[in-house]
């Protein structure tokens, strides 16, 4: 017979519940997951073993979609169950919970090991994996950013075999709309792959087509795809138009200017601008440097640039990126914390059991002080230090 696990009672900390923060709560988890959010003199909590959060901010952890690399380490360059580790540890210092590890255009032998890594890791419970986004390969050149071109190409029934091979954790696909038939598209939603757009050339009405046979978002809008035009909307018009899909923003004050930030947030519908980090080795790294695609990259002043000044990918984490929607484009701390958590585990179908404090979710979050750093990580009920 099972040993009860204890209850655990987080207490003397401010909870960012559904409404914003607030003061004399605790919250109540046992194992994994959440039990209760109750008053913190609810008798169950002097029974509990207690944590003292001593006045910090509880939010719920962080979830990030775009995640090439971090704690020295690329993706690409090394697919494997111990990568995704040392991924994960660093990516925790900054409150993010859960990831999915993000393969850039490479060859079909390095994507094939990364979606078989990221399964293993999954079974063998790495802390923070919850699947895998693949970033291409069938891209456009015309907006290839810092990916090989050399290595685009059209998905082949062995590719979308692969894809769409039942997996333990979600499959997000960054494709060119205009690159790979609608049709295509469509089987690759059917069944059950999330299929959003970026490095991209298309205009509004592809862009359109694509959003109607299956695409559910943007990766990194703005940034590698058609701009907002006042006679072509271009893929920007798209995605700010079109009310039902998501929109992956990355908030390093580099990538994207603060004003077209809010422009983005205000013209989405609630719950679809989402913060990602498209981060990059450097992040949890004493580091500055990493290799891609041969050219090494160097991090100054917060930017990843390739010698000829192309974008490489971030040096941001979710805690900053969090700190920057308050800080530099205005939102609301609650809502910030949502486009963090909540809204991109709706993105990933996971809604039902993260993203949020409330009873019945996994018991995963972040503590931040008054600055919004963080100075602890829970996944499942296991504290971090960090």
């Amino acid at each position: 017979m099972a040993t009860p696990q204890a209850l655990i009672a987080l207490i003397n900390g401010r909870v960012l519940a559904d409404h914003g923060p607030q003061d004399g709560l605790a919250v109540l988890m046992r194992g994994e997951r959440i039990e209760a959010i109750t008053h913190a003199n609810d008798p169950r909590v002097a029974s509990a073993k207690t944590h003292d959060l001593r006045g910090r901010l509880l939010v719920p952890g962080f979830i990030d979609v775009q995640v090439n690399g971090g704690g020295g380490v690329l993706f690409n360059a090394e697919p494997t169950v111990d990568a995704l580790r040392t991924i994960g540890a660093a990516h925790r210092k900054f409150g993010t919970t859960g990831f999915l590890p993000t393969l850039i255009t490479d060859t079909a032998e390095i994507m094939h090991k990364a979606l078989d890594a990221v399964d293993a890791a999954i079974e063998q419970g790495v802390p923070g994996v919850l699947g895998i986004h693949l970033e291409g390969p069938f891209l456009a050149t015309a907006r290839k950013g810092i990916h090989d071109a050399k290595l685009f190409r059209l998905p082949d029934a062995d590719d979308i075999a692969a894809i769409t091979r039942h997996r333990r954790g979600v499959v997000m696909l960054t494709l060119a709309v205009e690159e790979v038939p609608l049709d295509t598209i469509r089987q690759l939603s059917e069944a059950g792959v999330i299929v959003v757009a970026g490095h991209t050339a298309a205009d509004y009405t592809t862009t359109r087509a694509a959003l109607d046979a299956g695409v559910c978002g943007f990766t990194h809008l703005y940034n590698a795809m058609t701009p907002l035009g006042s006679r072509e909307p271009g893929v920007v018009g798209a995605a700010l138009d079109d009310p039902h899909s998501w929109c992956g923003l990355i908030a390093d004050g580099h990538h994207v200017h603060p004003v077209a930030l809010r422009v983005a947030i205000a013209a989405k519908a609630r719950g679809k601008s989402v913060l990602v980090t498209d981060a990059m080795p450097p992040v949890g790294s004493d580091s500055p440097e990493y290799v891609l695609n041969g050219q090494t990259i160097i991090v100054r002043d917060g930017i990843c640039q390739s010698d000829a000044g192309v974008l490489a990918g971030s040096a941001l984490d979710m805690a900053t990126g969090v700190r920057n929607l308050v800080n530099m484009v205005g939102l609301p701390l609650a809502e910030a914390s949502r486009m963090a958590s909540s809204y991109p585990a709706a993105w990933l179908g996971l809604d039902r059991t993260q993203g949020r404090l409330v009873a019945g979710q996994r018991a995963d979050f972040a503590v931040l002080d008054d600055g919004l750093v963080t100075r602890e990580t829970w996944v499942g009920g296991v504290r971090y230090e960090v």
